[in-house]
């Protein structure tokens, strides 16, 4: 009896693990629960990246559009710009930005260096929205970059994805969305 207690340390263990595994193991990638699906787009007042107007979820367009949240520091971002620079050309559906977070080591503030890169690369986005101090991207749960919302025509969220967005994921995950809000 002696010997099966000393072993209930490494069972309990043993099974915690396995456990954490299968949950692990059933999530998509890029696909994390989100309190937000199907609820309103939050609402908000911020600065516009390229100028000082302000903006709300009102000036959004009132049809499908996505959300994309970037940032100058983020690696995975410059790898999905140029399938957002496609959806732009090739695609109907209007994309804004939310610049993250952006940070500056240089004299320049963050809202300079951003505007460079957009010029520099080319700029997917109908406008950008400046969340200076991630607001608006807590109150999304944002807690990185890139991420992209699908928003339907009545600002309601209908697609959060978490990581980079390419050709596989969009036609994975948007494509039958946006068919369906279409009809």
């Amino acid at each position: 009896m002696k010997q099966a207690i000393k072993y209930l340390p490494l069972l309990f263990f043993l099974i915690l693990t396995i456990t954490l595994f299968q949950f692990l193991d059933k999530r998509d990638d890029g696909q994390l629960p989100s309190a937000l699906l199907d609820k309103q787009f939050p609402s908000f007042y911020l600065p516009k990246l390229e100028s000082e107007e302000l903006v709300s979820q009102k000036d959004f367009i009132k049809s499908p559009y996505l959300l994309n949240v970037w940032a100058t520091w983020c690696i995975a971002c410059r790898v999905e710009h140029p399938f957002l620079m496609f959806l732009k050309e090739k695609s109907e559906i209007a994309i804004y930005g939310l610049n993250y977070k952006e940070i500056s080591k240089h004299e320049k503030d963050g809202k300079e260096v951003a505007m460079e890169l957009l010029k520099k690369i080319g700029n997917p986005y109908e406008f950008s929205v400046f969340d200076e101090d991630g607001k608006l991207a807590m109150d999304l749960g944002v807690y990185g970059a890139p991420e992209t919302f699908l928003v339907d025509k009545e600002g309601v969220i209908r697609i959060r994805h978490v990581g980079v967005l390419g050709p596989e994921v969009w036609k994975e995950k948007f494509e039958k969305v946006l068919r369906e809000m279409n009809d």
